[in-house]
């Protein structure tokens, strides 16, 4: 198992795990997140954009042109920003932190 840890909008750190394989968006979802990945991981919103933790960040593989595209729409954005979709968890990120934005909307919590 893949251990993530995910930082709440009020600082609460919250653990969850994957498998190698899974994305972070699915197992930010199982774990109560407030990440709405409208588009099913298809990169046609950044409703699932989160803040990799910089330590982190360069582990990561680089964004596609298409998920700086999303990013550029998201609120919050920082340097560190990524579309949670778009990471696949492998035993290299045990551990990977992240966290929610701030400007994060869930429309399926309303």
């Amino acid at each position: 198992m893949v251990k993530v840890v995910f930082i709440s909008t009020n600082g609460d750190r919250i653990a969850a795990e994957g498998k190698p394989g899974d994305r972070l968006l699915a197992v930010g979802q199982a774990a109560g997140m407030p990440l709405e990945g409208t588009c099913e991981g298809q990169m046609a919103c950044s409703t699932c954009h989160v803040v990799v933790a910089k330590e982190w960040f360069d582990r990561l593989p680089r964004a596609s042109e298409d998920e700086e595209d999303m990013l550029d729409l998201a609120a919050g954005v920082t340097r560190t920003s990524r579309l949670s979709c778009q990471i696949e968890l492998s035993e290299a990120l045990d551990g990977l932190e992240v966290r929610i934005p701030g400007e994060s909307r869930d429309m399926q919590r309303r």
